[in-house]
C-alpha cells in the first residue's frame, strides 16, 4: 500500500469518507427510525413498563438511562484506548475494532424485542459505543492528515458527505417502511410489517457502515508509536489527559475555547439526541402513520439543510473568523430553543427542523476544526482529541440528565427544551472571552 503524504487530496478524501460510512448510524438509528421503532414496539405490545433487574421501568427512562450509561462508558474508555493506541502506534486497528463493533451491534438490533430486553439493550449500548469511539479516533487523525489551512474545508466536507450518505440510506429505508409489500415484507398483524421493515433498516445500517469504511481504512496511516513502559499502558491515556489539562494553563485560548465548547456542546448534543422523542410526544400528529412519516420527513429536512449549513458556515468563518461565526451560530441555537417551546403543529415542527439543520452541521464541523487550530505543535494529537471527546461526552451525560430531570419535575419536555437556552447563552458569553488569534487563510 502506498503511504500518502500529509495534505494529499486522496488522503483527505479518505478521511472525510468515514463520515459517509458511519453517519448512517447517527441518522437512521439514533435520530430517526430507532426512536420511532422503540415507541411503536411498546404501543403494539400495549405496555408502558418492562421488568429489568428485578424492577419495573417505563420506556422513556429505560432508553435514557441506557444512553447515559453508554456515554459514561465511552467517556472512560476513550482515554484508555488513546493510551493503548499511542503505545502500540496503531490507531487504525482500534478504529477498525470499534467500527466493526458498532456495525455488528446495529445488525443485532434486528432481534430487538421486549422479550429479550437484555440482549436488545446490549446491542443498543454497543452500537453507541462503536459509533462514538471510532468517531473520536477518526477526529484525532485530522491534524495528522491535514494542514491548518485545509482543516476547515475538509472537516465541513466530511460532515457534508455524512449528511448525503445518511439521507440516501434513510430514503431507501423510508420507502421500505411505508411500502413494505413492495419489498416483500408481509405479516398478518396490522403494523407488524412496518416494524419488520424498521428492523431491516438496522441491518442495512450495519452493512453500510462496515462496507464503506474500508476505503478510509485502506488509505489512513497506521499511527505514530510512542515509547512507554508496558506496565503503564493502561493508565497512559488518563495520564495524557492530565498532561493535556496541565497544558491548558499555558494555552489560554485553548482553555477558554474548551470551556465554551463544553457548555454549548452540552445543549447541542442533547437537542440532537432528544429531537425525535420530543417530536413524537409533544407534536399534535394525527395517526401513527402520519407520526412516522412526519418525524422522518423532519429528520430529512434537518439533514438536507445541514449540508448547506456546514458548507456555508465554513465560508463565513473564512470571512469573520471561527469564533465570531460560532457566536452567531449559538445565538441562532438560543432562538430555536425559545421557538421550540411554542411548537405545536407539524408545520411548526418542520420549520424548527429547518433552522436546526442550518446550525447543526455548521457548529459541529466548525467546532472540530477550531479546536484543531488551537492545538500546540505536537505529534500527540490523539490525547488532545481524546480530551476533546471526553469533554463532549461528559457534556452529553450532564445535558441529557438535566433535560430528563427538568422534564420529570415539570412534567413537560417543552420546559426542558427551553431550559437548554441557558447553555447557549452561557456559551455565547464564554466565546466572547476567547482571545483573538491569527487564523491561517
Amino acid at each position: 500500500m502506498v503511504i500518502l503524504e500529509k495534505g494529499n487530496k486522496k488522503l483527505l478524501n479518505a478521511w472525510a469518507f468515514y463520515d459517509w460510512a458511519n453517519s448512517v448510524y447517527s441518522l437512521v438509528i439514533a435520530s430517526a427510525i430507532f426512536p420511532i421503532f422503540y415507541g411503536a414496539l411498546f404501543r403494539v405490545s400495549e405496555i408502558e413498563k418492562v421488568e429489568v433487574f428485578g424492577g419495573e421501568i417505563a420506556r422513556a427512562p429505560l432508553i435514557s438511562y441506557t444512553t447515559s450509561l453508554a456515554f459514561v462508558f465511552i467517556a472512560v474508555i476513550t482515554p484508555l484506548i488513546s493510551g493503548v493506541a499511542d503505545y502500540l502506534g496503531n490507531k487504525k486497528i482500534f478504529m477498525k475494532f470499534f467500527c466493526y463493533l458498532g456495525g455488528i451491534s446495529c445488525i443485532g438490533l434486528y432481534w430487538f424485542s421486549l422479550d429479550q430486553i437484555y440482549f436488545s439493550l446490549v446491542c443498543y449500548f454497543f452500537g453507541l459505543v462503536g459509533f462514538w469511539v471510532s468517531f473520536a479516533i477518526n477526529n484525532s487523525y485530522l491534524p495528522d492528515i491535514a494542514f491548518p489551512y485545509q482543516q476547515d474545508k475538509i472537516s465541513a466536507k466530511g460532515f457534508s458527505l455524512g449528511y448525503v450518505g445518511s439521507v440516501i440510506l434513510l430514503l431507501f429505508n423510508l420507502a421500505m417502511i411505508m411500502k413494505p409489500d413492495f419489498f416483500g415484507i408481509n405479516t398478518d398483524v396490522d403494523g407488524a410489517a412496518e416494524i419488520k421493515a424498521m428492523k431491516y433498516s438496522f441491518v442495512s445500517v450495519g452493512i453500510w457502515w462496515i462496507v464503506f469504511s474500508q476505503y478510509t481504512f485502506f488509505h489512513l496511516p497506521i499511527g505514530t508509536k510512542k515509547e512507554s513502559p508496558r506496565k503503564k499502558i493502561i493508565l497512559n491515556g488518563f495520564k495524557e489527559l492530565k498532561l493535556v489539562w496541565n497544558q491548558l494553563g499555558e494555552n489560554i485560548k485553548l482553555k477558554r475555547y474548551l470551556v465554551a465548547f463544553f457548555v454549548y456542546s452540552m445543549a447541542v448534543q442533547t437537542v440532537m439526541l432528544i429531537a425525535t422523542y420530543f417530536g413524537e410526544e409533544e407534536i399534535a400528529w394525527g395517526t401513527d402513520s402520519e407520526r412516522t412519516m412526519g418525524l422522518i420527513v423532519s429528520i430529512l429536512v434537518i439533514q438536507l439543510v445541514a449540508i448547506v449549513g456546514a458548507i456555508t458556515t465554513a465560508r463565513i468563518s473564512r470571512v469573520l473568523g471561527n469564533i465570531k461565526t460560532l457566536i452567531i451560530i449559538n445565538v441562532l441555537w438560543a432562538i430555536i430553543c425559545v421557538y421550540a417551546y411554542f411548537v405545536i403543529t407539524p408545520t411548526d415542527f418542520y420549520i424548527a427542523a429547518g433552522f436546526v439543520g442550518i446550525v447543526m452541521g455548521g457548529i459541529q464541523a466548525l467546532s472540530r476544526s477550531t479546536y484543531s487550530k488551537f492545538l500546540p505543535e505536537t505529534k500527540d494529537t490523539a490525547s488532545f482529541f481524546s480530551f476533546y471527546d471526553v469533554a463532549e461526552k461528559i457534556g452529553i451525560i450532564i445535558g441529557t440528565f438535566l433535560y430528563g430531570f427538568v422534564a420529570q419535575v415539570t412534567g413537560s419536555m417543552r420546559n426542558a427544551i427551553l431550559f437548554l437556552f441557558v447553555f447557549f447563552l452561557a456559551g455565547i458569553i464564554l466565546l466572547f472571552r476567547v482571545p483573538k488569534f491569527q487564523e491561517m487563510k
